[in-house]
């Protein structure tokens, strides 16, 4: 079996990997390291956990022990997905290079730039970066690459997912063509395999089969369940969550939760908090200062439950994990490998606990078909969601749902009704005076439904309902004209055109002849009077014309004439 002292690496760097406790390498190492140490191009195909980060740590540390690092242009540059991936590879690289003098820059989000700044303007060894901070330096003129010689890509896969890649070319063209590149991924996507063919030089390709299995002191279980209601799913698998914590006692000394969407993470977080359990959150929208807080605190125990999302926990390693608790089932199989490696480590014993639901029967498929058995079920804690329950709780809603809108449309009608319940008081109290108003055609009647209408819109409306409508027809108020009708109504319109109403051929009565005759030729005298009126008054214009041209006019002519 190959030792690291077998492996042509600078005895300063042997000397830290025997005081950290390591002497074997892995298989990653033991491919990676030789091909690198010559200078070329390298390709590792591994999962995360198989100690890759040490496979270029090391050689990069034994390479770049010669040589001096000038201001703003550093030596070698790591990009890493995620801050915390990112810290981690500077820790390694203090553990690995503390007997050589290597200065190095963490270049992640959440950090002051000016701090940073001052960094690279001493001059770097080794820069470590995401790649947004990375070129955020680089536009503001306070980074050049130009002299990078050896140039590391870790996680290119959760790159991938994340939408680095175009950075990632991006980044590949600022550094020199001549560089060295050691490049890692858990799988190759055609994008992956793309970016590798266009950036690397015959590399030297070492591929490590993937872990389709935990460690066997690992104890795997999964609790199913049927939420009653799609409203109520997510607060029913809280308390699920909650219900497993309090079975598991004190055999849950710490835990890892594990959710699919960021959202969640705040979310479920929260909720432990506000049942009394010690829980904070983490995931890539945190500030890096409290990130490394949480961190920090759930190494010393201080915190009991960190829940984290897949990107945030990827390559952190915590030891002494007593449980892992899958909140949601992961959507690729492979993170449920490395989501449970993180209990049972260095061969301590380790649980897991998988919450599911029947929608995640796809991605639980394809977890099972990685690991080559099936996951054991238990027996839930609680009965939520019980396959009876949730059938019989389903019919019960389904039975009740229809009621509700006729219920409410009743209640309306009844709404509209009540006001005119003082209709049948007022009509039982002055059956007289109703009765009365009510007599006369219906015509009249609906000529003072169109007034009220109108002289409501004037008031703009501010009367609303059937309060309007039942004074109408409750009141007292007189509706048409009554027994008596005007005299002029009765007159047609050539009468009333020539004066007043002729006679009744049934009456007899000299005197109204006479007076009808008088009246007659009254009117015809006023008529022929009034007819050559206008004509005067045409002819007098045209005189006022003719005397408005003359140059001087008497007043008193003007009378006279």
């Amino acid at each position: 079996m190959t030792k690291f002292s077998e492996l042509s690496l600078n005895p300063k760097v042997l000397k830290a990997v025997e005081e950290a406790g390591y002497e074997t390498p892995t298989p990653i190492q033991e491919g990676a390291i030789p091909p690198a140490l010559e200078g070329r191009d390298v390709l590792g195909i591994a999962q995360t956990g198989t100690g890759k980060t040490a496979s270029f740590t090391l050689p990069m540390i034994t390479m770049l022990a010669r040589g001096r690092a000038r201001a703003r242009m550093p030596r070698s540059l790591v990009l890493c997905p995620t801050r915390e991936l990112a810290a981690q590879v500077a820790e390694n690289f203090d553990t690995y290079a503390k007997h050589v003098k290597l200065t190095k820059a963490l270049l992640i989000g959440g950090v002051s730039f000016k701090e940073q700044d001052q960094l690279i303007d001493r001059g770097v060894d080794v820069l470590i970066a995401t790649p947004g901070r990375l070129l955020d330096h680089f536009e503001r003129g306070k980074l050049l690459l130009t002299g990078v010689q050896i140039m590391v890509v870790d996680e290119a896969d959760r790159m991938l997912d994340m939408g680095f890649i175009p950075d990632i070319e991006r980044i590949f063209g600022l550094v020199p063509f001549t560089r060295q590149t050691l490049f890692f991924s858990a799988t190759m996507a055609p994008e992956i395999e793309r970016i590798t063919n266009t950036f690397l030089s015959n590399p030297a390709k070492i591929e490590v089969a993937r872990q389709s299995s935990a460690s066997e002191t690992i104890e795997q279980v999964m609790v199913s369940f049927r939420p009653t209601r799609r409203d109520v799913a997510a607060k029913q698998k809280r308390d699920m969550l909650r219900a497993i914590i309090e079975g598991e006692g004190e055999a849950c000394t710490n835990a890892i939760i594990f959710c699919n969407r960021k959202v969640d993470v705040d979310i479920v977080a929260k909720s432990l908090k506000k049942h009394g359990l010690n829980a904070e959150p983490i995931h890539g929208d945190l500030d890096q200062s409290h990130r490394t807080r949480t961190l920090d605190g759930f190494r010393d125990g201080s915190i009991r439950f960190l829940v984290a999302s897949d990107v945030a926990a990827r390559g952190l390693d915590i030891p002494n994990v007593s449980h892992v608790l899958n909140y949601d089932v992961p959507s690729h199989a492979e993170d449920y490998v490395h989501r449970i490696g993180r209990t049972g480590r260095a061969g301590r014993k380790g649980k897991t606990i998988m919450i599911h639901v029947p929608s995640d029967d796809k991605y639980l498929g394809a977890i099972e078909s990685l690991i080559g058995n099936s996951i054991p079920r238990v027996d839930p804690p609680i009965r939520i969601g019980g396959a009876q329950a949730a059938t019989d709780t389903a019919e019960a809603e389904a039975d009740t749902r229809p009621e509700r809108k006729p219920r409410r449309s009743r209640a309306r009608r009844d709404d509209r009704k009540e006001p005119q319940a003082p209709q049948s008081t007022d009509a039982e109290t002055a059956p007289e005076e109703t009765a009365a108003a009510e007599t006369p055609a219906p015509a009249p009647r609906s000529r003072d439904r169109a007034d009220d209408r109108g002289e409501r819109g004037d008031r703009g409306n501010r009367s609303r309902g059937g309060r309007d409508r039942g004074g109408d027809r409750g009141g007292n108020r007189v509706v048409g004209m009554g027994e008596h009708m005007p005299d002029f109504i009765s007159l047609s319109f050539d009468e009333r055109r020539g004066g007043p109403a002729r006679q009744d051929p049934d009456v007899d009565d000299p005197q109204v002849d006479e007076d009808t005759a008088h009246a007659a030729e009254g009117a015809n005298e006023s008529l022929a009077e009034e007819t050559p009126k206008p004509k005067p008054k045409r002819r007098r214009a045209k005189k006022v014309k003719d005397e408005d041209k003359t140059p001087s006019s008497d007043p008193g002519n003007e009378d006279a004439a």
